[in-house]
Order: structure tokens, then sequence, then C-alpha cells
């Protein structure tokens, strides 16, 4: 059975930028601070000082945060409001993109420290504390976590990490891994715990600009299932999934130094992030219709994330340093096209619930219109100080209660296909909402009725001042 198309409300990938500390090295180069924050006007502002007579390049974002900005800060601003939305039943993506060196996994995971503490901790122990006292909803949380090395999936919470996944995919939900492991955890511990096992699988290695650079991608997924039971004893059931995505490091081989499986280990991850930037580019693109997901195993896997059903912030991370001017130019260039993208969120909820959610809308909508026609009309059939037709106006509002009324009648056929039970709960929920609008149509009519009495007496009181002239 095809239910109807809820209506589909798009925003904006949110970005926000974060600039660590100079580092030792850079203070014993004798390296230029070169970036500049106004974080009340999310501002950011780089100066080239190998050329004096040039401006600087100016960007503005959602959010700024500058080298003195608390992890604490971070999460309240950024990640929150994505984590409140996902424990309603929409998909979330958070993932820190940047330069090797920037401290893209520092922000996504931090250091053992409570107040270093990184997102995807502080997640944990926000979605529990979320649930938590939610007495009429049933929550189911599962884990997982992987990384994309070389551009092979592995799954880091498997016995045997080396082994390669394969991507597939489905026609109703995208891209996933097949064979990928999950497990149901019960408390921020249990993801803790399930964190550390993953990390000590991942690959890191070391170079010149970074001891312990990540050498892969990797994506930890919290899918949050709820199940809430009505006043009339009817579950409904709604799923929201989070992908915390700590993206490797764009490399420079001069820079670098790295040599040999370092360097194999560089040309996969650019290539991956050269994908990752031309589907950002074809997105927010006036002239492309193709948009290359296909490109690479990352490109898949953020594809929900990234122009898809998804409330989706990234978090750019930038190095302060005069030496890394033109890549962190480079950045602020890749994260300004990325707020230029449009995703369309939805809940992901029961097929049913989702068909009964579009008719309270729809319902909601059309009462809301004939409220604001009624109030604005006058004796004089003027509404706003514009003369109208009522007869166009009782037209229009029949129009749109039959359309709804075909839209019932359909659901009552189809429903004839579905077992017993199904059939029972649909017929409760259009049966609601078939009384809902019976009910408005009733008001209409009074309003309607009230209307011509109001005119009829306006007659009479003209016929009686006429006949004593």
């Amino acid at each position: 059975m095809k239910n109807p198309e809820p209506a589909k409300k798009s925003e904006t990938v949110k970005v926000a930028i974060r600039c660590r500390p100079l580092n030792s090295e850079e203070k014993k180069n004798n390296n230029k601070k070169c970036v500049f924050f106004d974080i009340q006007r999310g501002e950011i502002s780089v100066k080239n000082f190998s050329a004096e007579n040039e401006a600087p390049r100016i960007f503005y974002f959602d959010r700024v945060y500058d080298d003195t900005t608390k992890q604490e800060t971070i999460f309240n601003e950024s990640a929150l409001p994505i984590i409140n939305e996902v424990i309603k039943g929409y998909n979330g993506t958070m993932f820190a993109y940047g330069q090797t060196g920037t401290g893209k996994t520092f922000t996504m995971t931090g250091k053992d420290e409570p107040e270093l503490k990184g997102i995807i901790p502080r997640s944990f122990e926000s979605i529990f504390s979320l649930i938590k006292g939610t007495y009429q909803t049933n929550f189911l949380i599962r884990v997982s976590f992987l990384e994309i090395y070389n551009e092979e999936v592995r799954d880091l919470l498997s016995k045997n990490e080396k082994q390669k996944l394969d991507i597939r995919e489905d026609p109703e939900t995208g891209f996933f891994v097949k064979d990928l492991s999950s497990f149901v955890v019960k408390s921020p511990g249990d993801m803790t715990k399930l964190l550390e096992v993953g990390q000590s699988h991942r690959v890191v290695g070391g170079h010149e600009m970074n001891s312990e650079s990540s050498r892969s991608h990797s994506i930890f997924t919290i899918i949050v299932d709820n199940s809430t039971v009505d006043e009339k004893g009817v579950q409904h059931i709604c799923m929201g999934k989070l992908n915390l995505v700590d993206l490797a490091g764009s490399e420079r081989q001069s820079k670098t130094g790295a040599t040999g499986l370092r360097q194999v280990e560089a040309t996969k991850i650019n290539l991956s992030l050269s994908a990752l930037g031309k589907v950002i580019s074809a997105l927010v693109s006036d002239k492309e219709t193709h948009i290359p997901y296909r490109d690479s195993k990352l490109t898949k896997l953020l594809s929900d994330s990234l122009g898809g059903n998804s409330k989706t912030i990234m978090i750019a991370n930038v190095g302060p340093s005069d030496f890394n001017y033109d890549e962190t130019v480079n950045t602020l260039r890749y994260a300004n096209r990325a707020k230029s993208i449009k995703n369309t969120p939805k809940i992901n909820e029961d097929p049913k619930d989702a068909m009964i959610r579009q008719y309270q809308d729809e319902l909601n909508k059309l009462k809301q219109e004939l409220a604001d026609q009624m109030k604005g009309i006058d004796g004089k059939g003027m509404v706003g100080g514009k003369i109208i037709d009522e007869k166009i106006i009782k037209i229009e509002n029949k129009d749109k209660l039959k359309e709804m009324e075909d839209k019932i009648n359909k659901e009552k056929e189809n429903i004839k296909l579905m077992s017993e039970q199904e059939k029972k709960e649909l017929e409760e929920k259009i049966n609601l909402a078939e009384d809902e609008k019976l009910k408005y149509l009733e008001k209409l009519q009074e309003k309607q009725a009230e209307q011509e009495e109001h005119n009829k007496n306006k007659e009479k009181i003209l016929q009686k001042l006429k006949s004593k002239f």
C-alpha cells in the first residue's frame, strides 16, 4: 500500500568553524597567528602575511569558535540541538572536517578529563539524560562503529576487525553496510566501553605534522528506537539515527613528509575527501543534476547526511599558523560551500503513523484557513478592506474538504488488504480524522448560517428605513 508523501520541509546544513591554539612546533618556528574571530557575528578572517597589501579573507558561518572555546560550549551550542531531534525520531549527523593536525579527533572524542571530553562521549551522557523520566515512551538504543581505511570498510566492534565489509543499497533506505555488528546499550558506560574497543582497533600513524594522525574515516552510529502508546492504547513507533563522524585529515606530502605506507594512506584519504568535495559542489550547483555519491565509500555512507534525510552539522577545524595559510583558506572555502546544502529531514516513523500525521496537519491547516476567512468577513463581504465573494470561499472550502474526504475513502479501500489488527488500528485513526473534519464542517455551516441571519436582519432594517421616506 502506498501512503501519501508528507510535505517536505528543507533546511540547510549547519556549519561551525573551530581553531586550535598554536602548537609547540609552530611557536618554536616563530609562526604567526593569521586567523582572527568575531564570535558574535560568526565571522572569521584570515590574513596572508606574505602579501602585505592583500586584504584579509573574510567568511561567515553559523558558529565560530576560537582557540579559547571550551569543549562544553561547542557541544551545547552545536551538538545538543541535533541530539534533541534524534530523540524525536529524526536522523542527525555531526562530522569534523579539516587539514591533518587541526584537532578533529579532539573535537569529536576529546580526552579522558571531564572538561576535555569531546562531542561523542558527551552525546552518550545527553541521550540517556534526555530519555530518563520519559515514562510514556520505551526506548531501545543500539550502536555500531566502523572505519573506512584505504577505501575498505571495517567493523571496529567485530571480533575480526580486519574483515572487509560491503556497502549495499536499499531502494527505500539508501546505502548500508552489510553484516555490520550492532550492540544494544543500557547506559553511557556501555557506549564508552564500545567506543574504547573500537578506537583501539582504529588505524593511526605518525608523520611530521601529527604524531597520532587518524589514517581512516570513522563513523560511530547511535540508533534510538522509541515506542509510545497514546491515550487510546495505540502504539506509535519511530527511530532516530545519529552519525558521529571523525574524518581523516587532508594532507600535503610536501609538509607531512609521508612515505611508503603513510603516503599510500594519504593518497586514499585525499581521494575520498576530494569525492566528498565534488558531492558538496554538485549539491549547491544550479547546473548539476547528478550527485556523485557513488564515487567513494565515504560519500555513499554520507549520502543521507548531505542532501538527504538528516539534520547535519559540519565542524570545520583549522590551524592558526600562517605556515598553513593556504590549507586554512581551502578548508574555509570548502565549509562555505557546505552551508548552502539543503536537506529534507523527516521523522522516521511507522508508515501508518506518518499518514495520520499528514491528515492531521492538513486538517489543522484547513481549520486555520477557514478561521482566518470567517474572522475577516464583515457584513459587507469585506476581508482586510477588500470586497470578496462568499460563494467563492464556500466553493474553495468545499473542494478542500472533498479532497480530504476522497483521500480518507481511498485509504478505507486500501485497508481491506491489511491484517485485521492493522485494519482495526487504521480505521480508528481514520475515523478520528473524519470526525474532526465533520465537526469543523458543522462549525463552518453554523458560521455561514449566522452570517446569512445577520444579512437578513440588515435587509429588514433597511426596508423599514425606506418605508419611512
